[in-house]
């Protein structure tokens, strides 16, 4: 339900008075929690990944009256929720100067590329921009309510790259980041994408969350010793088995855990779970699922690798025709803002 008057709109916008403010915002993999039970009294902690090719775009201007409109394909939930980032933005500010809002693209919504978190962002940081607003990008998270479990979201909008962080603070405070490294730009992230499930969000996931077993103290240290010792310096060295053999360890101990919230699965689409087990065990893939899914990912060597593993899987019949599946890179960048004179293209480059 939307609380403000503005006129929500499908298709293109054209505006011949305002310079147009474009924020494009890249997707992330949460590839796990470290510590959900709180064993030393900080919950939670992640890792994160920033992708490639997949982002949301959001453009603003000042305009005569407010609308938000959307590009072909962008859900109308999303220019629900964007409309409900203005008014908290405006609630907080005090600005009530009429915008026009156009969402361009949007990353795909409860599939774990962190849509909810992007596009709150992107919108806060055109919003700051429009009226020359000095506000980092913790202070947008805090007014929109972002980053109550995961602060990977947060650091992946600002730089990029492969991310951990401390988990959220008692006050609510955003997590910290602890470490950021570059991931080798060889490897590749193959997505598996199964349209036809969606990942828990909102009261949904709160309440999974609440009803799964306490994560021990030794599962926690676990995660955190494969992280730190296997993980991270995989990735900073290149040394991909040894990145494979944690990130698949942890993956799997998670998966273990969140089970009974996703059916009994470590996998919150079954379609997904048995094609990239299949890749981990027969093209030593780092696999695992993003977040509550349905999104599920194998991380290879290379873009050869990746593409191999594809054709086997298909020459074996193990890819479900539901599935979706895209070859990307990581990406060691955050988020891009430019500023450009209206014109007839809907999009600034």
């Amino acid at each position: 339900m939307i609380n403000s008057p503005i006129a929500l709109a499908a298709g293109e916008f054209r505006s011949t008075r305002a310079a147009v403010v474009t924020v494009r915002a890249p997707g992330r993999l949460h590839l796990g929690f470290f510590d959900p039970g709180a064993t030393l009294g900080r919950r939670f902690g992640s890792l994160g990944l920033v992708i490639d090719d997949f982002e949301t775009v959001v453009q603003l201007f000042a305009a005569e009256r407010d609308e938000i409109s959307g590009a072909p394909g962008v859900a109308g939930s999303e220019l629900e929720r964007a409309a409900e980032h203005l008014a908290a933005l405006r609630h907080r500010t005090g600005r009530p100067q009429a915008l026009h809002l156009h969402l361009a693209r949007s990353l795909p919504v409860h599939a774990g590329f962190g849509s909810g978190t992007q596009l709150a962002l992107a919108i806060g940081r055109a919003f700051a921009r429009v009226h020359g607003i000095d506000a980092c990008t913790e202070q947008i998270a805090r007014w929109l309510g972002r980053g109550a479990r995961s602060g990977v979201g947060i650091a992946g909008f600002d730089r990029g790259g492969l991310l951990l962080d401390g988990g959220p603070g008692s006050d609510g405070a955003p997590a910290p980041l602890l470490a950021r490294l570059e991931l080798p730009a060889r490897w590749r992230a193959l997505l598996v994408m199964d349209p036809r499930v969606r990942g828990l969000s909102g009261p949904e996931e709160k309440r999974a969350i609440a009803s799964l077993p306490p994560f021990s103290r030794e599962a926690a240290a676990e995660v955190c010793h494969h992280t730190l010792m296997q993980i991270l310096p995989g990735a900073a060295s290149g040394d991909f088995a040894t990145f494979a053999a944690g990130l698949g360890h942890v993956q799997q101990q998670l998966g273990e855990h969140f089970a009974p919230a996703q059916g009994g699965c470590a996998y919150t689409s079954a379609a997904v779970g048995r094609l990239l087990q299949w890749m981990a065990h027969s093209a030593g893939a780092a696999v695992g699922q993003s977040s509550w899914g349905p999104t599920g990912f194998a991380i290879l060597p290379s873009a050869a690798d990746a593409e191999a593993a594809v054709a086997a899987a298909r020459a074996a019949a193990l890819i479900d025709p539901a599935l979706e599946l895209h070859i990307v890179q990581g990406r060691n960048t955050g988020a891009t803002l430019s500023v450009c004179a209206a014109s007839l293209s809907p999009i600034c480059h």
